[in-house]
């Protein structure tokens, strides 16, 4: 009796894989319960290779800058270091960070507001001892800065980028002469990202200016 509860468990752990495996593959029921979480395959599909950070800034009518998140009663950490304004990747979320500190704090009228996007390879946060026994080469981190959303005072979205990551894979394929051939053998199509109706544009990289 010993030797068939093994099988037993050995079986079921390999039939709820290959489960897991059928519903990621055909994308059917992948968010029927959250259990599924644990067995579909792209329950690490987030890791990158690069860190992000969110900025939110807004730009007075007499040209200064000011940080509206975290605001100044302090910062929300729920998980580990980050803040809670860097969990927003989607960048849909942040600007309400935004009107909350403007709700109460006084300031001069707001001309828009920014939510800017900062990304930098993720290798740059590993301390200084680690880096010296991993790399040769001077620990010199850069960070990049682009523009995510922009929006009126009153948090109306007039302007939106995607992230850092979709950004440059985009860049990938129309840098790629083989791949721009067949887009244009292909049929147009809109291209969706999940969780958003809104389109997206390529943006510009530009660097973040300075606060006054």
């Amino acid at each position: 009796m010993k030797r068939w509860i093994p099988q037993v468990v050995i079986v079921g752990y390999l039939s709820v894989l290959m489960y897991g495996l059928f519903c990621h593959a055909l994308y059917y029921k992948v968010n029927q319960h959250p259990a599924m979480y644990w067995i579909i395959w792209d329950m690490y599909c987030g890791w990158s290779a690069y860190e992000t950070r969110n900025h939110v800034i807004g730009e007075g009518e007499s040209g200064q800058y000011y940080q509206l998140a975290p605001g100044p009663w302090g910062s929300f950490k729920p998980h580990g270091d980050a803040e809670r304004r860097h969990y927003d990747y989607t960048g849909l979320h942040s600007v309400r960070l935004a009107l909350n500190t403007l709700r109460h704090t006084e300031h001069e009228p707001m001309a828009r507001l920014l939510i800017v996007e900062e990304t930098w390879p993720r290798k740059y946060n590993l301390s200084d001892e680690l880096w010296a026994r991993r790399y040769t080469e001077r620990k010199d981190k850069q960070s990049y800065y682009q523009m995510r959303g922009i929006y009126t005072p009153d948090g109306r979205l007039t302007h939106e980028w995607p992230s850092w990551l979709t950004r440059v894979s985009q860049e990938c394929v129309l840098d790629n002469p083989r791949l721009l051939a067949d887009m244009k053998k292909g049929r147009p199509f809109y291209a969706v990202e999940p969780g958003s109706s809104r389109s997206r544009v390529v943006p510009t990289a530009y660097e973040l200016p300075t606060a006054q």
